[in-house]
């Protein structure tokens, strides 16, 4: 029995056993209400923002016959507990980075962000329009959960270290927090990988309870206020190019609604990825200004670094190759993205560097 074979016979099991127990969304003279739990602290820069956009989306486009309540981390469940009390029907829908689940199955990575993969741009056009959202049906479905995108960060910084990267071997022995399979990837190199939600990594970095930290780019960064932990900052990562958020509702309550407000779900997704990316991408570059004023050292990492990246996270792709959903999903990802990226260098990438030239 293959994988995919075994998954959708134990999810099959897991609803049946999970129906007797399965809450039903709150009522109210006609209306209804969602809880929607997510794997971000309440008011954290940016993630959390786009939970709360798609939950006043839905309420807004429906004039309030959807009501969704939000519960942060740690409110209702804890930041990677959100997955199974949304299978469960402890929660109707989740918010989240859908790479903290690779647990439950690793081609979850892709919907956020894998080493050596898409940017946002071309994760949009691989989603939308090159089989992203069917697969990612389709793993919902083995978990019983209907899933869209609902966010993006644009790309996310290597990291902050409490000492400089000058070779590879600089990570052996390192405590780092990094999640998915950057993470994994990382662990080849050596290092100490703690996966630590996003709430808790300041007090983790200025405890010493990590050496180093990535989390996303120079605004969220800035107010979490690692800055005033360590002032090295390196900008460039190889592990979420364009990382992806994510929203599952539990498949039986999504199935409940009516189609209208099942497409409201969809749209609110929609639109929360375009419009986060776009926050993310507006506040990113006065914040770096900001952190260099500050005092804040960016830095790259040295070629040899990104060869050594590479190398272990090719190993961690191989690894998960035997898997069927994994490898679809995997060549799917590298038909698009080998696809857009061409087009992308020769247009933009190209009007990038004389636009560049010209203007200084």
């Amino acid at each position: 029995m293959d994988r995919r074979s075994f998954l959708t016979t134990s999810a099959v099991g897991g609803a049946a056993a999970a129906a007797g127990t399965l809450a039903a969304p709150a009522y109210a003279q006609g209306k209804r209400t969602l809880t929607m739990v997510t794997t971000w602290g309440r008011g954290l820069a940016g993630v959390f923002d786009a939970a709360q956009r798609v939950a006043d989306s839905i309420t807004d486009m429906t004039d309030g016959e959807l009501t969704v309540e939000i519960k942060a981390a740690g409110e209702l469940v804890g930041a990677f507990e959100v997955f199974d009390a949304v299978t469960s029907g402890q929660a109707d829908m989740y918010h989240g980075a859908d790479y903290y689940f690779v647990g439950q199955h690793p081609s979850y990575a892709f919907y956020t962000a894998v080493p050596f993969g898409m940017t946002a741009q071309e994760l949009a056009n691989w989603y939308y329009h090159d089989g992203g959202m069917e697969l990612h049906d389709q793993l919902g479905g083995i978990f019983g959960l209907k899933s869209f995108l609902a966010g993006n960060t644009g790309a996310q910084a290597g990291g902050w270290f409490n000492s400089e990267i000058k070779s590879a071997e600089d990570f052996n022995g390192l405590k780092f927090r990094m999640p998915g399979l950057g993470g994994k990837a990382l662990g080849k190199l050596g290092a100490s990988v703690q996966n630590i939600p996003g709430a808790e990594v300041y007090q983790a970095l200025s405890s010493g309870a990590i050496d180093g930290t990535e989390w996303i780019g120079p605004w969220a960064d800035e107010k979490a206020g690692f800055q005033e932990i360590t002032k090295i900052y390196y900008t460039s990562g190889f592990h979420e190019p364009g990382a992806g958020l994510s929203v599952a509702t539990n498949r039986d309550v999504f199935e409940s609604l009516s189609p209208a407000h099942q497409k409201v779900i969809e749209i609110a997704c929609a639109e929360c990825h375009q419009w986060n990316l776009a926050q993310f991408l507006s506040e990113n570059g006065a914040a770096l200004q900001r952190l260099q004023a500050g005092g804040v050292k960016t830095l790259e990492f040295p070629d040899d670094v990104w060869d050594a990246f590479g190398k272990a996270s090719a190993e961690v792709h191989e690894e998960n190759m035997g898997d069927s959903i994994y490898k679809e999903t995997y060549e799917s990802v590298m038909a698009s993205m080998k696809a857009s990226s061409e087009w992308l260098t020769k247009s933009e990438g190209a009007y990038r560097s004389q636009r560049d030239r010209v203007l200084g």
